[in-house]
C-alpha cells in the first residue's frame, strides 16, 4: 500500500473527554487532517519535544530514545497502520546494522518518539478515508487555538521542570535568584522562587 506522509500541526483539548487531547496530523501536500485522541502525559511529551524545552531529567520518551541510541538502533519512520473500533495502531520502523525491525507501539508513544528522532510519520489511504477530515477555511481558523494549546502544555511542563530544579538549589542561592528575577522584572519566575522559599520556611 502507498504510504501517505503526515506532519503534526497542533494539539487541542478534547471536549468529550477530560484530561485528553487530540493531536492533529495533516497530510503533507494535501488538505486532510487526522485527529487522534491521546492522554495528557503523551500530549505533554509531544509538546516539550516540539518546543525543544530543556527538562532537568529525561522523560520516558527521552529515556527510550537514549536506550535506542546506546544500542545503535535508529528510528527511521513511524507508520499508523491500522484502525479498529476507533483505536489507532502504529509501528516503529527501526534499523540496526542494516536490518529493519518493526516494533508495535501505541500511536501516542510513536508520535512522541517521532518528534524526538525527527523521523517521518506515515499512514495509509484507508485510514484517512475512515477517520480523516478535510481542511476547510473554518478549520484553518482553529490553528491559532491549537498552537495556543501546544504553548500552554509546553509552559506547564516548563513550570514543573523549573520547580524541580529549584528544589535542588540552596536557600541562600534561591534568595539571590529571587533578587535577580525581581531586578529583571521576571515576576513569574520570582513567584516560583518565592513559593519554594516559603515552602522551606514553613
Amino acid at each position: 500500500m502507498r504510504k501517505i506522509e503526515l506532519e503534526i500541526t497542533g494539539l487541542s483539548h478534547t471536549i468529550t473527554q477530560s484530561q485528553s487531547y487530540a493531536v492533529l496530523l495533516a497530510e503533507v501536500g494535501g488538505l486532510r487532517k487526522l485527529p487522534i485522541v491521546i492522554g495528557a502525559f503523551e500530549a505533554q511529551a509531544i509538546a516539550v519535544a516540539i518546543e525543544k524545552l530543556n527538562i532537568n531529567r529525561p522523560l520516558s520518551h527521552d529515556l527510550i530514545k537514549n536506550i535506542l541510541g546506546a544500542f545503535e538502533i535508529q528510528l527511521k519512520e513511524v507508520i499508523i497502520d491500522n484502525l479498529q473500533d476507533g483505536i489507532f495502531f502504529a509501528k516503529l520502523i527501526c534499523e540496526k546494522d542494516g536490518q529493519e525491525i518493526d516494533i508495535d507501539s501505541r500511536t501516542s508513544d510513536a508520535l512522541a518518539l517521532a518528534v524526538r528522532f525527527e523521523c517521518p510519520i506515515y499512514t495509509y489511504e484507508f485510514i484517512l478515508e475512515s477517520a480523516g477530515t478535510i481542511l476547510t477555511d473554518e478549520s484553518k481558523d482553529d490553528d491559532d487555538d491549537e498552537a495556543s494549546d501546544l504553548d500552554e502544555l509546553a509552559e506547564e511542563l516548563s513550570a514543573v521542570a523549573s520547580k524541580d530544579e529549584l528544589s535542588q538549589v540552596s536557600t541562600e542561592d534561591l534568595k539571590a535568584k529571587l533578587e535577580e528575577a525581581l531586578a529583571s522584572e521576571d515576576y513569574e519566575k520570582a513567584a516560583r522562587i518565592r513559593d519554594e522559599i516559603e515552602r522551606r520556611e514553613a
